[in-house]
């Protein structure tokens, strides 16, 4: 995928092709490529996914998939997150559901660590499993919301809520931005290589689920994370031609995009919906009980609870989500655990921000994962997103690249000077 943002560099930080063909490693790649296939049935609890990553832990383990010391400071910021949802938990510690939730946030933890060691050499063969499964995932869960908002088949409405597509989740809000990801690996193949029929027909009809998930966040976070991968993907482009033809193919796949909306908006139900939903406020974000009353709510609270107030109670007392998950951060972790979230989103944005410009042959994926992750750090104003599951592959993808590309750095470093030397000792001789 990235050849065309710059010469291809070694992808594998060791030997790959010995390492793909030891079973363990055949064994935990297809671990993988089932655990990302199923990561979007997402309706139950615990879903196949959730089951599957424990089963993907054990082959990381049985495989040897290394812990690269550049992920500490992720493991220390989760510690000190989970911390201060375990001491917020205190207060209500004796419910069971808020002790599924502080188990939740230990889960996810340990599944954004494990994706960070998979992905942490670099490797092109779990890069392409990721890169298949995830769009295959995404593509079954449009398929079921084509088939549930057109009313297809009997049950249509186990993937609609309240007439808006949730497909194979809960909720229309978290299938939405499960989608954009996906999504931006097919734009970058489109902006920086040749159009291909298979891609564009693809990228078309996730286009079209996204849409009628009616999410006005999903619709904000793919608007964001489409922008900050074009402007990256100009800054990186080696050569004028190259930064010509993104422009062009941007402003077309734009184009493209609201010809899609117009043609959406000419079946009566979808423009009835769309009608409701396009307007930036909506009667459950203001008044009493409203959105942005709770949010104002929510910050009383935080002050005056320093150590949280637990899972749900924030709910149970005021009656409502604030939709905030910085706010829910200091809410349900208090405010050591909601300070370190804070912070595990800045540092991520900081080191993801300077290996995105790195030219290396797994780019493509860092450009995409991180324009995803910077979509959804901004709709975490408006929605809570600490247990999506998605945003901790997205984190840890960003760190587990970020160190590949650090060591692929200094292994370069290294080798050139290694070469000097080599060049002065046989000019000196």
């Amino acid at each position: 995928m990235s050849e065309a943002l710059g010469p291809a560099l070694p992808c594998a930080l060791g030997g790959e092709p010995a390492m793909a063909a030891a079973l363990p490693q055949r064994i935990l790649n297809f671990t993988l490529f089932v655990t990302m296939l199923l990561s979007a049935i997402a309706f139950v609890e615990p879903s196949p996914h959730d089951v599957l990553m424990f089963a993907l832990l054990a082959a990381a383990v049985a495989a040897r998939a290394p812990f690269d010391r550049k992920f500490v400071p992720l493991l220390l910021l989760l510690i000190v997150w989970l911390l201060g949802g375990l001491m917020s938990l205190i207060q209500v510690g004796d419910q069971e559901k808020p002790i599924q939730y502080a188990g939740t946030s230990i889960y996810l933890a340990i599944a954004s660590l494990l994706f960070a060691c998979l992905f942490g050499q670099g490797s092109p063969v779990r890069l392409s499993i990721l890169h298949r499964a995830y769009i295959a995932a995404a593509l079954i869960a449009t398929v079921a919301g084509y088939l549930g908002f057109f009313h297809l088949i009997p049950g249509y409405a186990m993937f609609l809520d309240y007439d808006r597509v949730s497909a194979t989740f809960k909720d229309p809000n978290v299938y939405g931005p499960f989608l954009v990801y996906p999504l931006l690996l097919l734009l970058i193949d489109l902006l920086t290589r040749r159009m291909r029929l298979g891609g564009l027909t693809a990228a078309t009809f996730l286009l079209g689920g996204l849409f009628l998930s009616f999410s006005r966040g999903a619709w904000m976070h793919f608007a964001v994370s489409a922008a900050v991968t074009v402007a990256i993907l100009l800054a990186v482009a080696r050569g004028p031609r190259l930064r010509a033809r993104i422009v062009v193919f941007a402003v077309g796949t734009a184009i493209a995009v609201m010809l899609l909306v117009v043609a959406m908006m000419s079946i009566p139900s979808v423009q009835d919906m769309f009608l409701v939903r396009a307007n930036a406020i909506q009667p459950y974000d203001v008044g009493p009980g409203g959105r942005f009353w709770l949010q104002q709510l929510a910050l009383n609270a935080i002050l005056d609870h320093p150590n949280g107030m637990g899972p749900f109670e924030f709910n149970r007392v005021f009656g409502g989500q604030q939709h905030d998950v910085y706010m829910q951060g200091f809410l349900v972790y208090g405010w050591i655990g909601g300070a370190a979230y804070v912070a595990l989103v800045l540092v991520t944005l900081a080191i993801g921000m300077r290996s995105v410009l790195v030219p290396t042959s797994w780019q493509a994926y860092l450009i995409a994962a991180y324009a995803a992750f910077v979509g959804e750090v901004c709709e975490g104003f408006v929605v809570d997103t600490d247990h999506w599951r998605h945003f901790f592959l997205l984190l840890g993808l960003i760190w587990g690249l970020t160190a590949a590309t650090i060591n692929l750095r200094r292994q370069q470093a290294a080798a050139l000077a290694t070469d000097r030397s080599a060049a002065t000792f046989a000019v000196a001789s």
